[in-house]
């Protein structure tokens, strides 16, 4: 193994690739910790802490794929979510509006213009993310801007240059994040946008490591603390996990295929047999994305409720709130019997939701048509479509089952054995998915600058 990764360093191109990209990693984990100057950090962080501020909770929860730290309001504040969401809202619009999928479709050409759309679309929401972010964490419970230096007050609110101040740097910090992806892709080495947001949640580990060092009890105590039993438990589970995820991250199902065979002057072509590879998991971790996002909605809503009900005298009016904070708690916790069904039902409604607009089985039938190659069995055409669409819903449904797992696993984790929450995250859940399809993503274009020399790659045995 030492001499594979001897040999990484040996190609000129490959190390330069790497360097490339360690800077600029750099670079941004460096602007992750620039504060904006407005700002009382540590008054955010316990304000962000609060169980009472739901959408704070929100903010919290899709930290963890934006590749950014929404205790803190940073010039990286926003991290790569606007882009992230602005990337979502066109593709699912190619799917639907028929000059964007005639754009789709032009190749090279249309992918530029759709990438400067992308752009244009990223700019609008950093300015409406970053009013909502600033609005919602520079201010506590009572609507009062506690988080806020007092030099920078006028009466009890942020004077509006510094408002617009903010608004403008952080909308510079995310597109600065998203040129920094841009050249990684262009001139690193591997996936540029997904490694910022592996970096981000690998960044969470030393703070987790501590927090579980700090509270853990060397003896052999029962299972009220947590104790050195804990470890050997969540060393095995924390295997056990990542294996999951690597055997159904690379699971495929391979649908056998036939070339026709033709003839051009004395040589025969084609005929040969190959397979068509399905993965298991089509849709990545957008249903996990989508569930935990939407699942914090009610809690905010139930809450509100709750509130308007809460200043009434009268006993209907008490019942109401106290029945809206009953189903508030419900969807707040996370570890009810409620939401862990919301959370599994959805996550299989986003499972197909997503496959059914990132796979189109009867594009894929035409263009296996085109190229003179079938599926035994089944006639090109309307019937290899029909047999693709039926494959994927099954092999759809084991990988929702298998994303629902994953998701459910830190929330036993945390309550079973006592572990904090941000511990428990690390054994499951986006960011673990995140964490191992970027790390194979990167490998395997590693290993194809090391076949390309001649040299065996880090996979192989």
């Amino acid at each position: 193994m030492w001499q594979k990764f001897r040999a990484i360093f040996t190609i000129p191109e490959l190390r330069q690739k790497i360097i490339f990209t360690a800077i600029l990693l750099g670079v941004f984990r460096i602007g992750y910790h620039i504060p904006l100057p407005v700002v009382n950090q540590a008054q955010l962080a316990a304000n962000m802490d609060s169980q009472s501020n739901e959408l704070a909770k929100f903010f919290t929860n899709v930290a963890v794929f934006s590749a950014a730290d929404l205790k803190q309001v940073t010039i990286f504040g926003l991290g790569i979510m606007p882009y992230i969401s602005a990337s979502i809202i066109l593709q699912l619009l190619g799917s639907v509006w028929k000059p964007l999928e005639d754009l789709r479709k032009e190749g090279e050409t249309g992918r530029k213009k759709i990438n400067e759309y992308t752009r244009y679309l990223t700019v609008a929401m950093c300015v409406v993310q970053s009013m909502m972010f600033l609005g919602t964490m520079l201010s506590s419970g009572d609507g009062q801007a506690s988080t806020i230096h007092p030099d920078f007050l006028s009466g009890n609110s942020l004077h509006w240059s510094w408002y617009i101040t903010c608004i403008l740097t952080m909308t510079c910090g995310t597109m600065f994040v998203m040129w920094i992806g841009e050249q990684i892709d262009e001139f690193g080495i591997g996936n540029g946008i997904s490694l910022l947001i592996m970096a981000g949640i690998l960044a969470q580990m030393p703070v987790a490591l501590i927090d579980f060092t700090t509270n853990m009890k060397w003896s052999l105590t029962a299972f009220s603390e947590v104790g050195i039993e804990h470890i050997v438990v969540l060393a095995i589970l924390f295997v056990a996990v990542v294996f999951g995820v690597v055997f159904i991250t690379l699971g495929q199902r391979q649908i056998p295929t036939q070339s026709a065979k033709h003839v051009r002057g004395r040589r025969q072509f084609g005929g040969g047999r190959q397979y068509l590879p399905l993965r298991l998991n089509q849709s990545g971790v957008m249903p996990i994305i989508f569930a935990s996002s939407l699942l914090m909605l009610p809690a905010f809503i139930f809450g509100l409720i709750a509130s308007s009900f809460a200043g009434s005298e009268s006993d209907s009016g008490q019942t109401t709130a106290k029945f809206f904070y009953e189903l508030q708690g419900m969807f707040a916790s996370g570890t009810s019997f409620t939401y862990i069904v919301c959370y599994v039902i959805l996550i299989y409604f986003f499972s197909y939701f997503w496959t059914a607009i990132t796979f189109n089985p009867k594009e894929m039938a035409d263009n296996l048509k085109d190229f003179g190659t079938f599926i035994p069995g089944y006639r090109p055409g309307r019937r290899t479509a029909e047999h693709l669409e039926k494959v994927m819903v099954r092999i759809t449904y084991v990988g929702a089952a298998f994303l629902s797992l994953v998701a459910i696993v830190p929330t036993f984790v945390s309550s079973a054995l006592n572990v904090a929450p941000n511990v428990a995250s690390f054994y499951g859940g986006t960011g673990l998915l995140i964490a191992v399809s970027v790390a194979f993503d990167l490998i395997q274009k590693i290993d194809s600058h090391l076949v390309m020399r001649d040299y065996r790659g880090l996979l192989e045995p």
